[in-house]
């Protein structure tokens, strides 16, 4: 097994190589196109904003390698931004595209009077409970969210977990094939985020 981790100055690249190393596994931290030919799995994390990001994102030249290795199915998992930048484009970061794998839009909690960001835990339901990435999770697992924004797929059949954040149901995951995106990040939620990427590793 080799783990590549997408270096483009995330804000928890280090927790999520702990994370990783928790499960006795030493990732390789790619900040260039360079070494993705060896990898097995690919980690895209994120913290900050989506057109800073994809920027940043793009100026490495890591945009395209992403592309490729989603199109060829291997082993992928997207988190927060890592997650968002999947779409096509987003209200943070108007005029930006995004990688624009999926079809859909990266929109903001309403303006409504709730807290924002949506920060804490949450619980999140997986639609499908078959699904081997969930096993050992349970019905409805917990887990750390931090975001002002969430993707709204325009394919429904995406969505692998919902969320509920003060009346607005968003998509906490997504999956199809051998890959999967989440809203949350695993690397900050304790057993149930340890147990997910060992799900991912086990792809």
């Amino acid at each position: 097994m080799n783990v590549g981790i997408i270096d483009y100055g995330a804000g928890n690249l280090r927790s999520a190589a702990n994370a990783v190393q928790s499960l006795g596994v030493t990732p390789r931290i790619l900040s260039d196109s360079r070494g993705f030919e060896e990898l097995t799995h690919l980690i895209l994390p994120g913290v900050g904003a989506f057109g800073d990001s994809m920027e940043e994102l793009q100026r490495r030249g890591l945009a395209e390698p992403v592309r490729q290795w989603i199109a060829q199915d291997r082993p992928f998992f997207g988190i927060c931004v890592g997650y968002q930048m999947l779409f096509e484009a987003g209200q943070e970061s108007p005029g930006i595209a995004g990688l624009s794998v999926f079809p859909g839009q990266v929109v903001r909690f309403p303006e409504d009077g709730r807290k924002i960001p949506h920060m804490g835990w949450n619980a999140a339901r997986p639609t499908d409970l078959a699904d081997p990435l969930w096993q050992g999770l349970g019905e409805l697992p917990y887990f750390y969210f931090v975001h002002s924004y969430f993707p709204e797929p325009t394919d429904p059949s995406l969505v692998a977990m919902e969320c509920e954040y003060e009346g607005t149901r968003f998509a906490a995951a997504i999956r199809r094939g051998n890959l999967i995106a989440t809203q949350f990040h695993p690397e900050k939620s304790q057993q149930a985020g340890i147990r997910l990427l060992k799900n991912f590793l086990d792809l």
